[in-house]
This record gives structure tokens, C-alpha cells and sequence, in this order.
């Protein structure tokens, strides 16, 4: 497993990418009404839950692999993974309600909104996820001289 602790901080950059960009491609279907940005944005939203979950697994390998934590980055590294795990679920969820919408070509104008508007508080989870993910590396990249050693 320790391959997939060693592409942690390269499989991230995927989801994160996937799921900023997601809400860009909803308002893009607000603006425009072209059927070609609803069905941009189930695949944007789909690789970038896909890409998540696979940036959770590779991050909990990569924890397993960092021992002798300080206090300061253990808490780091908790809200760290309580983002991760958010990020995962909560655009998981709007995955199925917008599939099932979609499927039911339920999707209109306002609820599009409604998703749009779910979609930004969901990138708000991510830009926490990577905003505590950055501090987390340069705490074990910094820490070298004592508290976190990366084992090998």
C-alpha cells in the first residue's frame, strides 16, 4: 500500500480540479440553456466524486506511513480528513439526487439554481480540503528535524 500513499499528493489534484470546475459548467447551463453543459456537468460531477474517493483512500494509506505526529499536526490533519471525508459524501449526494433529476429530466431552471447554489458550498468544502491538506505538507516537510518523520 505504500504505492498509494506515494501518489497521494498527485491523485488529489484530479478531484479537486473536477469539482471547482463543476459549478463553472452549471452556470454555463444557467446561461445558455444548451442540454450539452447539464450533461458536462453529471460527467464533471461524476470523475470528480470518482477522483475523490480515490484521493480519500490514497490519503489514509499516506497517514499510515507518517508517524511521531505533534499536536499541531494531528489537529491539522484532522480537519484535513473531516473535509476530505465531507468533500466525499456531500458531492456524492448531489450526485444521486442530480443523476436521479437527470434521469427523470426533472432538471429545470430553478432547480439547476438550487444545484448551482449546493455546488459552490461544495467547493467551499474542497477549497477547506486542500487549504488544510497544504498545511499539512509543509508540516511534514518542515518537521524533518523532529516531530513528524516520514517512515520508509
Amino acid at each position: 500500500m505504500e504505492f498509494l500513499a506515494s501518489i497521494h499528493p498527485k491523485v488529489v489534484h484530479f478531484p479537486i480540479a473536477f469539482l471547482m470546475f463543476y459549478p463553472v459548467v452549471e452556470l454555463l447551463f444557467l446561461i445558455t440553456r444548451k442540454d450539452f453543459f447539464t450533461k458536462t456537468a453529471m460527467l464533471f460531477l461524476a470523475i470528480g466524486v470518482i477522483g475523490s474517493f480515490f484521493a480519500v483512500l490514497s490519503g489514509n494509506q499516506a497517514f499510515e506511513f507518517v508517524k511521531n505526529w505533534n499536536n499541531e499536526s494531528k489537529e491539522i490533519f484532522g480537519s484535513h480528513q473531516t473535509f476530505a471525508n465531507l468533500t466525499v459524501w456531500y458531492f456524492s449526494a448531489l450526485l444521486v439526487v442530480r443523476y436521479f433529476l437527470f434521469v427523470k429530466k426533472k432538471l429545470n431552471r430553478t432547480i439547476i439554481s438550487v444545484i448551482f447554489v449546493l455546488a459552490l458550498i461544495g467547493s467551499y468544502i474542497v477549497y477547506q480540503t486542500g487549504n488544510y491538506g497544504g498545511k499539512l505538507a509543509d508540516q511534514v516537510k518542515i518537521s524533518s528535524d523532529s516531530s513528524v518523520e516520514i517512515e520508509k
